[in-house]
């Protein structure tokens, strides 16, 4: 006598597909993805219509270099300094107090509150990193370039109304900030040399 096979049931898998996007759609969902933070920078005014296209040609003495190398030694100007030292190697070429004819050149501007200045306007630092540069020497010398026009802004505010820069209303600040705009170029990142 002839067995009669047994025929097994199909399963149907019309609803896998859709399960598994149910699922995929859950754990993007759910899962939380980290974002990288970057520098807190403020972009500067971008140019009105009827503004001209102009090349200023920066003098030299309004340029301070700045330079990070693949051993993240630091070189302001034509010396080499520690992280320590930029703080105030740099606010002494913004604020250029007394007027030295090696640091930036300064005008008079009409700034509110405050009345006639003399400011460094034409004030210009400069940032270049070697390809080779660590990311912390990089952000080390990104604060304390960002601190020192803080301090210089702290100490302002500080001797005009008593108060902290951040603690002033928008006006003073932006006040405060036409005496020390702060302008800080970034080379884009050159491979000068070989890590050891």
């Amino acid at each position: 006598m002839a067995r009669k096979k047994r025929t097994v049931p199909e399963v149907n898998s019309s609803s896998t597909a859709d399960m598994a996007f149910i699922l995929l759609l859950f754990f993007l969902l759910t899962t939380s993805m980290d974002t990288d933070q970057g520098l807190a920078r403020r972009l500067p005014e971008p140019p009105r219509p009827d503004q001209k296209k102009e090349d200023k040609d920066i003098k030299e003495r309004n340029i301070l270099q700045v330079f990070v190398n693949f051993n993240d030694q630091l070189m302001c100007g034509s010396d080499y300094v520690s992280v320590e030292q930029l703080r105030d190697k740099a606010k002494e070429f913004i604020a250029n107090p007394y007027n030295d004819e090696k640091l930036p050149e300064k005008v008079a501007v009409e700034v509110p509150f405050f009345g006639t200045q003399m400011v460094t306007k034409f004030h210009v630092i400069s940032l270049r990193c070697d390809r080779g540069t660590s990311y912390k020497a990089y952000i080390a010398v990104q604060n304390e370039l960002v601190a020192a026009y803080n301090e210089l802004r702290n100490e302002l505010a500080q001797s005009k109304w008593q108060k902290n820069y951040a603690d002033l209303n928008e006006e003073q600040q932006e006040a405060i900030r036409e005496i020390y705009p702060q302008v800080i170029s970034e080379a884009e990142p050159k491979k000068y040399g070989e890590k050891k």
